[in-house]
């Protein structure tokens, strides 16, 4: 991992943590995870001694008065070789209750605390470790749902977003230092041409960052999902459409009009991208109050969605929603119009075409071009402020002007991998974590 460039020394001597770093619930083993500067004395006092460094050994951990609380397996990782830079150690125990309240307890009695949550990220971002973007691919990971998501988050953690905003930051100081150069030596014969590249690569970067604000939604959504929404009149069969994307019963179905009056929803991956589909209220007129406010529902949330499948009857296909894909269902009693994709959810045909055309509009939403830099709205807000300081800074024609903007877009730029001090950013950032991370 990359270290942040504004890493400070974590120092947490005396404020050692522990937490469980494995799934809560019974289980076969479970993972307590320490970090901080009571980490061997831990290890002397319920092991009798302290293991060799980075291997894994068996041993009884006791309480205070020799009582065996587990035969457990036990590693020890001494800073700053470690993931927080600071003494780690892992107890991997039976996964038993009473075993993980047992050894919590003797933790406790020794000076421990329960750890808040991503505070071991957050060591490990202070002691330089890795950065913040690294840090939420960590976060990303242990979220990830989806192929795609699984991938964007460890390209994340390995540091290739990070990179490119490093790039950037390097570049972004050369301007600087040249534009001061010329603040301090005003009277020097310089070519003609120096200007104008100097011009040249501050215009260079803004393209570039400009293209990644472009590309940003993608990452954006698919850390978040795409959001589907199903309209169309009564009984043209859009829950049953829902419970065949998700193959299982989600809505009632029924010939009755108006069986469906709130919003339904259900999660489902296509194309590795997390889609979650709306099955909503029949489109028409109605004097039914809750019949009503289905269909005020439904409008608000196809409104907001990222595609909306308007579902019609092949025989008599009326289009309640433009701007959508539009879907014939009832293809076994009338071919599809022109233009439409036709499917019978009563006899599955078309239905493996429909399924491969949804796919396709969701890498459409989220894979478009390259793998995108930013992946949350605070990397964009940061790089937004960074653009608006470098437009402003070609605007000047004073040079300590110019020098002042660049200055502000550097430290715009430095807030996305944390290379300024901002303790309201890391808060923000860290208390999205799990315990354990």
């Amino acid at each position: 991992m990359s270290s942040s460039p504004g890493a400070l020394s974590v120092g947490w001597a005396g404020d050692t943590i522990f937490a469980l770093a494995s799934g809560a619930g019974r289980s076969a083993v479970c993972v307590l995870r320490l970090s901080g500067g009571r980490c061997r004395l831990v290890l002397e006092r319920m092991c009798g001694e302290v293991p060799p460094a980075r291997r894994a050994v068996v041993r009884h951990l006791r309480d205070a008065a020799g009582a065996v609380l587990d035969h457990a397996v036990v590693l020890w990782m001494p800073g700053p070789r470690s993931f927080t830079g600071e003494d780690v150690a892992e107890l991997h125990l039976h996964g038993g209750r009473a075993v993980l309240a047992a050894v919590s307890g003797v933790l406790l009695g020794l000076g421990l605390r329960p750890a808040d949550p991503g505070e071991f990220s957050k060591r490990a971002f202070l002691a330089g470790r890795l950065d913040l973007l690294e840090a939420e691919g960590i976060a990303d990971l242990v979220n990830a749902e989806t192929e795609g998501q699984r991938k964007q988050a460890l390209r994340q953690y390995s540091g290739a977003p990070s990179a490119t905003v490093g790039d950037w930051a390097v570049r972004l100081k050369r301007c600087l230092a040249f534009q001061e150069a010329l603040i301090d030596f005003p009277d020097e014969d310089l070519p003609a041409n120096v200007e104008a590249d100097f011009l040249g690569s501050l215009q260079g970067l803004l393209r570039e960052m400009i293209a990644q604000i472009e590309a940003a939604p993608g990452g954006e959504r698919l850390r978040q999902g795409l959001v589907f929404a199903i309209l169309g009149s009564p009984n043209v069969g859009k829950s049953s459409l829902l419970n065949a994307l998700a193959r299982r019963e989600i809505a009632i179905v029924s010939a009755t009009p108006g069986t469906t009056r709130d919003v339904l929803e259900v999660a489902v991956e296509l194309a590795g991208v997390p889609v979650t589909l709306i099955d909503t209220a029949g489109l028409r007129e109605t004097r039914d109050e809750v019949e009503a406010e289905g269909v005020r529902r439904a409008m608000a949330r196809a409104a907001s969605a990222d595609l909306v499948l308007c579902v019609v009857n092949a025989a008599a296909p009326a289009v309640v929603a433009e701007g959508g894909l539009v879907i014939a269902n009832k293809i076994d009693l009338a071919p599809a119009p022109a233009g439409m994709i036709g499917v019978s959810v009563l006899t599955g045909e078309g239905f493996a075409a429909l399924e491969d055309r949804l796919e396709a509009e969701a890498a459409r939403l989220v894979f478009s071009g390259a793998a995108p830099v930013l992946t949350r709205a605070r990397h964009v807000a940061a790089l937004r402020d960074t653009v608006e300081a470098l437009r402003a800074s070609l605007a000047c024609d004073l040079p300590e002007l110019r020098a002042e903007e660049l200055r502000l877009s550097l430290q715009a730029l430095g807030r996305i991998t944390g290379a300024i001090d901002a303790e309201a950013i890391l808060d923000d950032v860290f208390n999205t974590f799990c315990i354990g991370k």
